[in-house]
């Protein structure tokens, strides 16, 4: 059973003639013939109902059922050719806590795509705690998270560190807000950071009182942002983007939140080539960013 064989006998199937599936193959007649012939030899029964003056191929009971696993096996034949060009191709598998891919790796995405451009990037959103786990299972090659956990099998290394800065939407109830005692928690967007944020914000604020707006994700920030008189702290390497709404203001605290630090998680001590050349990537980028402080 060939290639050659199944193809003559899905053409067939395909064109509803033997006449046709020879014109679109560019063989004669004849030789499609003697192909289909050595196929039912080999399988042993008839594909074809065949009968003088019958022009339109009809296929036999056996014929029906055949053509699906003619078909898987022309697949598997061309996955089978396509393994050199897989092997070949290189794979980066990244991840990385939302607040950091929403506002800093899209550039860097691009400039890794355009300095390997026949590789191929696989990207993911996971929470620190579930990123140890994918990254211990080998399902990721290279993890961005903010929360340091303890892990056997997995390192955790320092990428970089930032600025909490505070972001304030349009209104006139926070105009020169310099310190945290000016800010009223019954107006706070907030998002939990990481532990040490966490315990910034419950020396400042009663741990009892419930925030105007609780979110776990970073795009809908700049949702609430636009209605007035709310506040917000985030990582300065989102601040740029905040600004660009109407009347979104940043300001820099007095006794303002703990630096946040992003690490990288890995399996082993060598990098992987595509992971360490993504890295070098977002350094160049982190480097640009005021406030930011690289680790590599």
């Amino acid at each position: 059973m060939t290639q050659l064989e199944l193809e003559a006998f899905l053409t067939v199937v395909r064109t509803g003639s033997v006449t046709a599936a020879a014109r679109q193959l560019y063989i004669t007649q004849p030789a499609l013939s003697r192909r289909l012939r050595t196929l039912e030899e080999e399988l042993g029964y008839p594909l074809l109902l065949r009968g003088k003056g019958v022009r339109v191929a009809e296929l036999t009971e056996e014929g029906r059922a055949f053509v699906t696993l003619a078909e898987k096996y022309i697949q598997l034949w061309r996955e089978a050719r396509a393994i050199p060009q897989a092997e070949r191709k290189q794979i980066l598998r990244l991840s990385s806590v939302g607040s950091v891919s929403s506002y800093l790796l899209p550039e860097v995405f691009s400039a890794f795509m355009a300095a390997c451009p026949d590789c191929s990037l696989q990207f993911h959103h996971h929470h620190s705690f579930e990123a140890y786990d994918h990254v211990a299972r080998d399902d990721v090659d290279l993890a961005l998270v903010s929360d340091d956990m303890f892990s056997r099998e997995v390192q955790t290394i320092p990428l970089f560190r930032e600025e909490m800065v505070l972001a304030l939407s349009p209104g006139e109830r926070y105009g020169a807000v310099s310190h945290p005692t000016a800010l009223d928690g019954k107006d706070e967007i907030r998002l939990p950071w990481n532990p040490e944020y966490d315990l910034w914000h419950d020396f400042w604020f009663p741990p009892i009182q419930s925030p105007r707006v609780l979110l776990d994700q970073m795009p809908l920030l700049e949702y609430f942002l636009r209605q007035r008189d709310l506040w917000a702290i985030l990582p300065v390497s989102a601040a740029e983007r905040m600004t660009a709404i109407p009347g979104v203001r940043i300001r820099r605290l007095r006794e303002g939140p703990p630096e946040r630090y992003i690490y990288y998680l890995v399996k082993k001590p060598e990098l992987p080539p595509l992971a360490e050349q993504f890295l070098g990537l977002l350094d160049e980028k982190l480097r640009k960013i005021e406030g930011i402080t690289s680790l590599l």
